[in-house]
């Protein structure tokens, strides 16, 4: 069977099943991983040990009894720190939100725990989820696993990292921008962005409400449908919740490409993307077209811009969540002689550098003057985006890209420039401006060791088509690498 800590969700399920481990063992094998990684890569935020034996002991119980709650059933997941947890504390990496813990559980939270799965912790995130490289955590930097002098990605690095260095079998993130897909593509595993509305975002704690979307990280694209599945369906709770039918998302994993037509988006290649993640891309596409789809050019030209209208909207979206947090009802408080001054002192001292730039632009792209001409501006090149998507869609079953233009970059290497740093997510901005699902697949490594991502882009609730194809880029890369951790623990 190999290291537990090594196993697919689906592979630990089935020996939980079979009577080979117990979801005890599967527990305390991640907890002894994180004990022998966290000091070089600092994934997690919180570790609930006593919470999650007592969880895997109960679900021991309940499997042993005949209770089978579904595939997370005793499975170890890690949760992104911007979701609200009943009891265990929830900062979304801010010191604004130091020792909040939250009287609740985010709607996700709660269906884990019915799907029977063990919730081992709370992940390191870009404070807020702002970030590329999870350098803006306000609890200091996640490392990647395969290099711990490089990033790991963000916004969500914290559970890309724990779920590529074998600290927890999955993790949820969330995607603003690219949050998930990002990280997944530097650290080497599967991670996706849902169509907006599919999962319920009650209890994440908000960035730009209408891109934000939770989604799964994983080890193989089975156990991302795995996560998806349990967490995902209508909420009276969120009213962005799709209230329609929801597709098997499982159903073609096994089908292959044969038949299917692709298109290859031109904007997103040429300069700035390193030759090895483009060489990478190209191969996968030549191995699609001899499974036997089709694989055509096509331009979306208004991808081109799409980076500038997410730096507007989110921003602005941005700006109106975040003046919530004044110092009064909750979270860290500075005092001061009026209430103008306690809610300026609080901020100063609770919000980070890269918070405090995005509100401050997203107030001023809403200001008296300006909204129209920035703001506007955005939601309609926004239309424009979806516009592009639809026409595309007209024509291919799913759109092919590199996830991120670069492999891992080094720590600090963008930490001065932010407009090299939003530049990451030139790839997957799109996806979140209209809304549909995309994933990130690991297709192979770099000269230097260091995993490259493929992404797959569907429609709206396009997530079967989604799936067939992630499944099979999967098993045409038999990309099956794992960090080497052990060479650098001490």
């Amino acid at each position: 069977m190999g290291e537990l800590h090594e196993l697919t969700i689906a592979a630990a399920g089935a020996a939980l099943r079979s009577g080979g481990v117990s979801s005890v063992d599967l527990v305390d094998a991640v907890l002894s991983r994180a004990h022998m990684t966290e000091a070089q890569l600092h994934a997690y935020l919180t570790l609930d040990r006593e919470g999650a034996l007592a969880a895997a002991e109960r679900a021991d119980a309940e499997l042993a009894g005949g209770k089978d709650r579904g595939p997370l059933h005793g499975i170890p997941i890690a949760l992104k720190d911007n979701m609200c947890t009943r009891g265990l504390e929830t900062t979304a990496a801010s010191q604004i939100l130091a020792g909040y813990v939250p009287p609740y559980d985010a709607t996700v939270v709660s269906r884990l725990r019915e799907g029977g799965a063990v919730l081992v912790g709370k992940t390191n995130l870009d404070e807020f989820a702002m970030g590329s490289s999870t350098e803006n955590s306000g609890y200091g930097p996640t490392y990647n696993p395969w290099d711990i002098s490089r990033v790991p990605g963000g916004s969500s690095g914290g559970s890309a990292a724990a779920v590529a260095a074998g600290s927890t079998f999955g993790a949820l993130g969330s995607d603003t921008g690219g949050s998930i897909r990002q990280p997944a593509s530097l650290s080497g595993i599967v991670g996706l962005k849902p169509t907006y509305g599919t999962v319920s975002r009650y209890g994440l704690i908000a960035f730009a409400s209408s891109l934000d979307q939770i989604g799964p990280l994983a080890r193989s694209v089975e156990d991302a449908a795995l996560i998806l599945e349990t967490i995902w369906g209508h909420d009276a709770l969120d009213a962005t919740s799709h209230d329609g039918d929801y597709p098997d998302i499982r159903q073609g994993l096994e089908e292959g490409v044969s038949g299917m037509r692709f298109g290859i988006v031109e904007e997103l290649a040429g300069e700035g993307y390193e030759p090895d993640v483009s060489n990478a891309v190209a191969e996968m596409v030549a191995s699609l077209e001899a499974a036997g789809a089709e694989v055509v050019p096509l331009s979306l030209p208004t991808f081109d811009i799409a980076l500038s209208a997410y730096y507007l909207i989110a921003p602005a979206e941005a700006s109106a969540n975040l003046a919530r947090f004044d110092g009064i009802r909750y979270g860290l408080r500075e005092e001061g002689p009026s209430t103008e001054s306690l809610m300026a002192r609080t901020r100063a001292a609770g919000f980070g550098s890269e918070v405090t730039r995005r509100i401050l632009l997203g107030t001023y792209a809403l200001s008296a003057g300006y909204y129209d001409a920035f703001y506007g501006q955005a939601q309609k090149v926004r239309a424009a985006i979806q516009d592009d998507f639809a026409r595309a869609y007209q024509h291919v079953d799913a759109l092919l890209s590199p996830t991120s233009p670069t492999v891992a970059f080094p720590a600090g290497a963008r930490v001065d420039d932010p407009l090299a740093m939003y530049l990451s997510d030139i790839c997957t901005i799109p996806s979140n401006l209209s809304g549909h699902p995309a994933i990130s697949v690991p297709i192979g490594l770099d000269s230097q060791g260091l995993p490259i991502g493929f992404q797959v882009m569907a429609p709206a609730l396009g997530e079967p088509v989604m799936f067939r194809v992630a499944a099979e880029v999967e098993r045409l890369a038999g990309f099956s690498a794992r960090p080497r951790l052990e060479e650098v623990v001490t």
